[in-house]
């Protein structure tokens, strides 16, 4: 490991809880804040190349702005990125694709909105894989730039896991915000499917498309999402006894690196896991349904672009559009089936557990910048609808980070959110 992604004494390292606090009480300022974040990203997007898009003037108005007044919202002064698949109207939205270079949207996507409503300041886009798919962009891992920062929210993680930004917001249809945020060591949480607005973000996989934050704390996750919900904020208190943690190794498990091996069954020890959760006979056919359903419906998003900028599409990107494309309607109506069917049993795999450990990732993030890991030990919850949140709690042989993932019941999110806020005070830091 290079250590480089070192925590920097600036107030870019600071969380969005503390940002907020600190303004608050009138011990620091938006401006402050922002021009540290743009220092950091000078000093360090030549290397980790997490931004997209980044107008530094814009930003300082932004700041600006905010000083001049009373606080407009439970997220006061705190920057905040835009993975480059989600609106922005005053800065350009591309997609991590040659087809919208310089593309312009005319108002800006839900999540967006009332980020800035809440007193935000959005501080720029983010690098995505192409329209957030399979093919990797120019993002490096801030712990060793020979390796995978993961995809295809790359540059939120990598940028939020660097010290450039407290929060940025990524996307999953797979495993594109727990894969990136676990390899850069990081908290990743997906929520329960359509827990936040999906208006102005261009789609990949409709019915299983999942916008959610990636940040340094659970606190900061549960903190963002409640201001896009509306929701009261969390206590994120655990009442009562400790969870009940199960432990859900999945069908998967023959594919986990000693890594992940060693992190879940150490987790689960100084846990007290309760119990192993048993799948039934199955289960398995749910990593096929989920390739299916990302092939079938994303070449259906898709169809502009493919039938008027076919040239423009990546080759590997291509495949799979075309493999949706020639898929018949019988075969995703009968994967819809099966994943239905598996949604309804969801709740009894929690019998006697408040919440499931399972392995994020085969391991350590793979070395090389041609492919951004596996995403089939996040993907098979992503089509569940179920919430998930990975933490930073292990490291692997070359010392990057290994995460763990707990998964909660769908719309259980607050419950999740306690226990993963539980769990991360007793395992610490990474080790």
């Amino acid at each position: 490991m290079t250590g480089t992604a070192t925590r920097s004494a600036g107030l870019n390292a600071l969380s969005a809880t503390e940002v907020v606090q600190k303004i608050a009480t009138g011990a620091t300022t938006a401006e402050a804040v922002v021009r540290d974040c743009l220092a950091r990203i000078a000093e360090r997007d030549g290397a980790v190349k997490a931004w997209a898009f980044v107008d530094p003037a814009l930003a300082l108005r932004q700041a600006r702005e905010l000083d001049r007044g009373p606080a407009r919202g439970p997220l006061h002064g705190v920057p905040v990125g835009i993975k480059d698949v989600i609106d922005t109207v005053d800065m350009p939205t591309q997609m991590g694709s040659p087809i919208y270079d310089g593309y312009r949207p005319r108002c800006d996507a839900s999540c967006v909105a009332i980020l800035r409503a809440a007193g935000a300041v959005i501080l720029g886009k983010t690098i995505t894989c192409e329209f957030a798919g399979v093919e990797p962009n120019v993002t490096r891992n801030p712990h060793n730039p020979a390796h995978t920062p993961g995809g295809s929210s790359s540059g939120s993680a990598a940028a939020v896991a660097d010290f450039m930004v407290p929060v940025a917001f990524g996307t999953q249809t797979g495993g594109s915000i727990l894969r990136p945020a676990s390899f850069c060591g990081i908290v990743g949480y997906k929520p329960s499917f359509g827990t936040i607005n999906r208006a102005g973000l261009k789609f990949a996989a409709e019915s299983i498309d999942t916008i959610g934050p990636l940040t340094r704390t659970v606190a900061d996750a549960a903190l963002v999402t409640a201001v896009l919900v509306g929701a009261t904020l969390p206590t994120l208190a655990w009442s009562g006894a400790a969870p009940r943690v199960g432990v859900c190794r999945t069908h998967l498990w023959s594919t986990a690196e000693p890594a992940t091996v060693a992190a879940i069954e150490d987790a689960a020890k100084r846990l007290g896991a309760v119990g192993e959760a048993k799948l039934p006979s199955g289960f398995e056919a749910l990593s096929e349904a989920r390739e299916v359903f990302n092939e079938f419906e994303r070449a259906r998003a898709m169809a502009h672009e493919w039938h008027a900028h076919r040239d423009r599409i990546s080759a590997r990107l291509a495949k799979s559009i075309q493999n949706g494309m020639a898929m018949k309607w019988e075969r995703y109506l009968a994967s819809r089936h099966v994943v239905a069917g598996w949604r309804a049993r969801l709740d009894a795999l929690f019998d006697g557990f408040d919440v499931l450990l399972a392995p994020c990732v085969p391991g350590e993030a793979p070395e090389g910048l041609g492919h951004t890991g596996d995403p089939r030990m996040q993907g098979i919850w992503t089509l569940l609808h179920a919430p998930t949140i990975t933490l930073p709690t292990h490291r692997g042989p070359k010392g990057l980070p290994v995460g763990i993932q707990l998964v909660g019941r769908i719309g259980d999110d607050e419950k999740l959110l306690a226990a993963a806020s539980w769990v991360r005070d007793r395992l610490g830091p990474p080790r």
